[in-house]
C-alpha cells in the first residue's frame, strides 16, 4: 500500500460536511447526533483492509477513553467488488463487539467520503465542536505505525485528542495517514 495524499478541500477551521447514513445498530445518524461532544473524530475505515483492521483496537480505546470525544467510523467501500464492507458485516462486527466506536455508518452513495476529501482507510478527521457546529482542528494518521504489523511508537492522534479536549494546541505535525485506496464505485 501507498502513502496517501488527501485531495481534501478541508482546510483546518472548515466547518464538518453534514451526513445523514445509516449504521451498522440499525440507527440513522447525523452530524447532529454528536452535538454534545466536545471533538468529533470522523474516521473513513473499513473492514477489509489490514491498515484499517490495524487501527480497530487504537479507534475502540479512543472512544472509551475519552468521554467527550465521539469516535465515528464511516465505510464508503464499494460493497458489491468487496462483500467484507457490506452493512451486514458491519453490524457483525458491532455485535461481536470487534467495533466498538460511538457510531459504525455506512456511506454507500461514496458522497460523504467525497465531501470530506478522503482518499483512503482509514483517513482520520479530528473536528472540535464551535457552538452548534464542528470545525477542522487536525487531519492526520492515527499513529507512527507505517504497515499492519508494526506497534506504533507514537500514539499521534491521540496526543492530538488529548490536547484539544484540554484546549491546548495541538503538539503533532499532519502527517498523510496510509492505506489502502477507497474502493470507489466507479473505479
Amino acid at each position: 500500500m501507498v502513502l496517501v495524499e488527501s485531495d481534501s478541500e478541508l482546510s483546518r477551521g472548515d466547518t464538518a460536511p453534514a451526513f445523514e447514513l445509516p449504521g451498522a445498530d440499525g440507527k440513522t445518524y447525523s452530524l447532529s447526533e454528536f452535538a454534545d461532544y466536545d471533538a468529533l473524530l470522523v474516521v473513513f475505515t473499513c473492514n477489509h483492509c489490514p491498515y484499517a483492521e490495524a487501527k480497530v483496537e487504537e479507534l475502540n480505546h479512543l472512544a472509551h477513553a475519552y468521554g467527550e470525544l465521539a469516535v465515528v467510523g464511516i465505510n464508503p467501500n464499494d460493497a458489491e467488488a468487496y462483500p467484507d464492507d457490506s452493512l451486514e458485516r458491519m453490524n457483525e462486527r458491532i455485535e461481536n463487539g470487534e467495533v466498538q466506536y460511538t457510531a459504525y455508518l455506512r456511506d454507500e452513495s461514496q458522497e460523504v467520503a467525497r465531501e470530506y476529501g478522503a482518499v483512503c482507510t482509514p483517513d482520520p478527521f479530528l473536528f472540535e465542536r464551535d457552538g452548534d457546529r464542528f470545525r477542522l482542528a487536525f487531519h492526520s494518521r492515527i499513529d507512527d505505525a507505517m504497515n499492519p504489523d508494526a506497534e506504533p511508537e507514537r500514539h499521534e492522534m491521540r496526543e492530538a485528542v488529548e490536547a484539544l479536549l484540554d484546549g491546548e494546541e495541538i503538539p503533532v505535525d499532519p502527517t498523510p495517514s496510509q492505506g489502502c485506496s477507497i474502493k470507489w464505485v466507479d473505479d
